[in-house]
C-alpha cells in the first residue's frame, strides 16, 4: 500500500504479455499495478535497503538503556 505522492506512468508491452500478467496478478490476489509497484521497489533497491535496515535492527536489538536520561543529558552536545 502506498500513501505518498504517486505519479502515473505509461508503459508499452505486448498485449498478450499484459493479459498473462493480469491473470497472474489475479491468481496472486493482487492487481497488476500493485505487482508493478513491488517490482519497482525491488528494482530500485528500496527493498534491499529495507531488508538491510531490518537486519541491522535485529543485530542491535540487544542494546538497551536501563535508565531514563534527564532532559539536560539528552541535550548535551
Amino acid at each position: 500500500m502506498y500513501t505518498k505522492l504517486v505519479k502515473n506512468i505509461t508503459l508499452s508491452a505486448d498485449e498478450n504479455l499484459i493479459e498473462q500478467a493480469r491473470k497472474a496478478a489475479v491468481e496472486q490476489h493482487t492487481t497488476l499495478n500493485a505487482a508493478f509497484r513491488l517490482w519497482l521497489e525491488d528494482f530500485s533497491g528500496r527493498a534491499d535497503r529495507a531488508r538491510r535496515f531490518d537486519e541491522l535492527m535485529q543485530r542491535l536489538k540487544y542494546f538497551s538503556v536501563d535508565r531514563k536520561f534527564t532532559r539536560e543529558e539528552m541535550n548535551e552536545r
